[in-house]
């Protein structure tokens, strides 16, 4: 992958500021994947150039800031921000209806689950602050749950693989399938978990 080789001997070069610039042009929506540069943090701290703990709450500081950029440049600026030129590339008005259509069937777990969407989570994100339906404390929560299973996944995955490249490539193309994975499974957890209560609250007005 000659996009992680170079952002690796970037990084190792400059350390977490790069790092964290990286992640903030990634959550301008620019043509950086976020999980190739929290991976690529994970790798210099696995080749000794930081510390993986500290990594990974820089990055997960550094994804939090740049969604909330984005959420609250929607929530300032509204409909007026759809004409700005960098933004009207990424949001076309078709894909604006289609995202608040979403919104409107799906809510709030739309939010949640376009951390797990590289190609649609800016757009989502501008889209929820445009149409003032979330607040930003709720938005910031949602995200925060969501990042909280996705960042540590790609810093320590390449924190782990910094020494075996062939075994990293191998699970960066896996990654996305494992944590739609963890996603399901923590779903699932969830749902079990509110069902047994509901039946035990259901078994005491019984009584």
């Amino acid at each position: 992958m000659d996009l992680l080789e170079q952002l690796v001997s970037i990084f190792a070069r400059n350390g977490y500021l790069a790092v964290f610039i990286a992640l903030m042009i990634c959550g301008a929506g620019l043509p950086l994947p976020e999980d190739i540069t929290l991976v690529a943090g994970g790798v210099i701290a696995g080749l000794g150039y930081a510390n993986v703990h500290v990594m990974f709450a820089l990055t997960m500081f550094g994804v939090l800031l740049g969604d909330s950029g984005i959420f609250l440049l929607g929530h300032h600026y509204g409909d007026r921000m759809l004409k700005w030129r960098l933004i009207a590339r990424i949001l076309t008005p078709a894909r604006y209806a289609k995202v608040q259509e979403k919104f409107d069937r799906y809510g709030n777990r739309v939010l949640f689950f376009a951390r797990f969407l590289p190609g649609m989570r800016t757009t989502i994100y501008v889209t929820a602050g445009t149409t003032h339906r979330v607040s930003f404390l709720r938005f910031l929560l949602i995200d925060t749950l969501a990042a909280l299973i996705s960042v540590p996944i790609w810093v320590y995955l390449g924190y782990f693989g910094a020494h075996n490249h062939q075994w990293l490539i191998t699970w960066i193309h896996r990654g996305q399938a494992s944590l739609w994975a963890i996603v399901g499974i923590l779903l699932l957890t969830g749902a079990l978990l509110w069902w047994r209560r509901r039946r035990r609250a259901k078994k005491q007005c019984m009584r």
